[in-house]
């Protein structure tokens, strides 16, 4: 007798990965966390390998965990996913002393936050309708001659 299963909440095409608790502040994570955002997997990928931000490692563990989760759990195509949504919570705050001079102290604040990735599969007919669009935008418009009158 075990406790009934959820529902799933996410449409069949998407997957989620969350990270709990990573030593920094949520402000700096969003930072990183805005990079990512609408890219493709594999360019998200690229993009956080070559980051000089030190939480970029964290984040690519967790992208990489998200596409493990597509492909094994939901059956999801690897090379069509892009990153939906990825967002940032805040989580605890430790709170520490330091002392300071004249038998002061100060207090400073180590925060933590949480990261969600959610990946989408693209459809074939949006891939068309991208590339359709983007022959469209690569075409000039056509120049018409002024007829000089004298």
């Amino acid at each position: 007798m075990s406790k009934k299963s959820l529902e799933r909440q996410l449409p069949a095409d998407e997957a989620k990965a969350v990270i709990n608790r990573l030593r920094i502040s949520p402000r700096k994570l969003n930072l990183v966390a805005q990079l990512i955002r609408g890219m493709d997997v594999s360019s998200a990928l690229t993009q956080l390998s070559f980051s000089e931000k030190r939480i970029a490692n964290d984040v690519k563990r967790g992208l990489q965990s998200a596409i493990a989760n597509a492909e094994n759990n939901h059956n999801l195509n690897v090379d069509s996913l892009y990153v939906k949504e990825a967002y940032v919570g805040k989580n605890l705050v430790m709170k520490r002393m330091h002392t300071r001079g004249r038998g002061r102290s100060a207090r400073i604040l180590k925060p933590f936050a949480n990261l969600t990735l959610v990946l989408k599969e693209r459809g074939e007919e949006k891939k068309v309708e991208q590339k359709t669009e983007k022959k469209a935008e690569k075409k000039p418009a056509k120049k018409v001659a002024k007829k000089e009158s004298k």
